[in-house]
């Protein structure tokens, strides 16, 4: 038998019991549905991070304590603003090296508050950081020396306290003590899930007594160009292990927060596919199931075919096309569905989606195979029924 009649008789038969051949195919349809769609959310999420940590700027260098990677635990910073000074001296360049001490804290004007994100820095932030000024200054290496009560705003705060009234020159209240406004910057969105344009920068000098913290969070470290980042890396760490034998200390990289970030992204959206895969397995249960049924109810049309002639591949055949075919199309509608459903989240949502052609073309690779590895029981149950047996049968 042909190839091309075997797939006119398949569609035949899955034509005339067409609610069991639907309710056979949801099965596949909501497998490969989960799959496109959660391989998106996770693709979308590490597309996501990877563009945040791009614009964070280049050839940033930041040194934390502790080690940085997969199952490193979270390790409280020893350094305070004398090693600041120490790494700038390593570095060579002190105008490349700038410092941050973090803290959330209420800032009010009048009977307005809102709550933000306190960053103690110095006057070497936009030599490190791209963060354009909207109006106003930045920090001066006097308002840290001196310890000057003057805030910079982001772009959310500013508007929040002060809608469309010019911030610079007032005064705002921040955890009780008044500070005057010398800047806003600008717009620059969320980094990492957190609101950028939230945050108030103060001199380094000023937070740490604000919030009674002599240590700083962390220093970064704007290398001239790439080739000098590693030597760079090496030279920071080598110091600060000299000055601290007994503490650990990294120096990290864009380009190593996105392999490492990367990495967990990727274990994630490969779990999130296999959670999916298991309703997709399901399906494929389902329709060996059908087809075995299908093979008891058409036993007497298989024994009249085999003693007409049909060999036992030609009825295999036959049914394996009827299961692919069953896997196939509801796979096809499944990607379409599947498809559509990430651009609606996308669209009506926060969370990040972006479709990828080789989950597309897994989910229709994996409802085909599973079309063929669950088809093949039933097939050869067929294709080996006795042709005399089957022409009694009821």
């Amino acid at each position: 038998m042909r190839t091309g009649e075997a797939l006119v008789m398949a569609v035949e038969a899955l034509r005339v019991n067409r609610l069991r051949s639907a309710l056979t195919m949801l099965g596949v349809i909501i497998g490969v549905l989960a799959v496109v769609i959660l391989v998106a959310i996770g693709t979308g999420a590490k597309n996501a991070v990877e563009k945040e940590i791009a614009g964070l700027g280049s050839n940033i260098i930041l040194v934390v304590p502790g080690q940085v990677g997969l199952g490193a635990a979270p390790t409280q910073s020893r350094l305070d603003l004398s090693d600041v000074a120490y790494v700038r001296r390593v570095v060579g360049d002190p105008s490349k090296v700038t410092v941050a001490v973090n803290s959330g804290e209420p800032v009010r004007v009048g009977r307005t508050e809102v709550f933000a994100t306190l960053t103690g820095t110095d006057q070497y932030l936009p030599n490190v950081f791209d963060r354009p000024l909207r109006r106003g200054r930045g920090l001066s290496a006097t308002d840290v020396d001196t310890r000057r009560r003057v805030a910079i705003l982001g772009a959310e705060v500013a508007g929040k306290l002060f809608g469309d009234l010019d911030p610079i020159g007032r005064q705002v209240t921040i955890a009780g003590v008044r500070f005057r406004v010398i800047g806003v910057y600008e717009t620059i969105g969320s980094t990492f899930g957190v609101a950028r344009d939230q945050e108030v920068h103060v001199p380094v000098t000023t937070a740490q007594r604000l919030i009674g913290l002599p240590r700083v969070n962390g220093i970064a470290i704007g290398a001239s160009g790439p080739d000098e980042i590693e030597p760079l890396q090496r030279r920071v760490v080598d110091a600060l292990r000299a000055r601290y034998p007994d503490e650990q200390f990294s120096a990290v990289t864009q380009t190593q927060l996105l392999g490492t970030i990367g990495t967990v992204l990727s274990m994630l959206t490969g779990v999130l596919a296999a959670i999916a895969g298991i309703s997709l397995l399901v399906g494929g249960v389902g329709v060996s199931n059908i087809m075995l049924v299908g093979v008891r109810e058409r036993t007497r049309e298989i024994g009249l075919r085999k003693a007409l002639g049909a060999r036992q591949r030609d009825i295999l055949g036959q049914f394996l096309i009827e299961a692919v075919l069953l896997t196939t199309i509801g796979g096809v509608v499944g990607i379409l569905l599947g498809v559509g459903g990430a651009l609606l989240i996308q669209a009506l949502s926060p969370v990040p989606a972006s479709i990828t052609w080789w989950s597309i073309a897994l989910a229709f690779g994996v409802s085909a195979a599973v079309g063929v590895f669950f088809g093949v029981a039933p097939a050869r149950r067929a294709g080996r029924l006795d042709p005399v047996i089957a022409l009694r049968a009821d």
